[in-house]
């Protein structure tokens, strides 16, 4: 049974920092391009960072860019986003994402909130 969990998500101050994890399981984890999407309130999910199979190559959406790390250990089957410089803005349900070929496996989502 394919599983991604993720955790970490939480309410912090403008300009603070989280780091949210994604464990999976039920899958050749590293095989598979890892993802983070986010989606808030009223808006259509988006691309937040990928990490290739191997954890070498990286993208990040523009407005991310030198804010956020995106981060696998395919030993302990974990992919990680390391959030700083947070803004409200950056307010929504985070989601884990699992990509391979015409293969895509989702996690249910952790809140992020950004407020003072």
């Amino acid at each position: 049974q394919v599983q991604l969990v993720e955790s970490g998500g939480g309410l912090v101050q403008p300009g603070g920092s989280l780091r949210l994890s994604c464990a999976a399981s039920g899958f050749t984890f590293s095989s598979y391009a890892m993802s983070w999407y986010r989606q808030a309130p009223g808006k259509e999910r988006e691309l937040v960072a990928t990490i290739a199979s191997a954890g070498g190559r990286t993208n990040y959406t523009d407005s991310m860019k030198g804010r956020f790390t995106i981060s696998r250990d395919n030993a302990k089957n974990t992919v990680y986003l390391q959030m700083n410089s947070l803004k409200p803005e950056d307010t929504a349900v985070y989601y884990c994402n699992a990509r391979r070929l015409l293969r895509h496996y989702w996690g249910q989502g952790t809140q992020v909130t950004v407020s003072s």
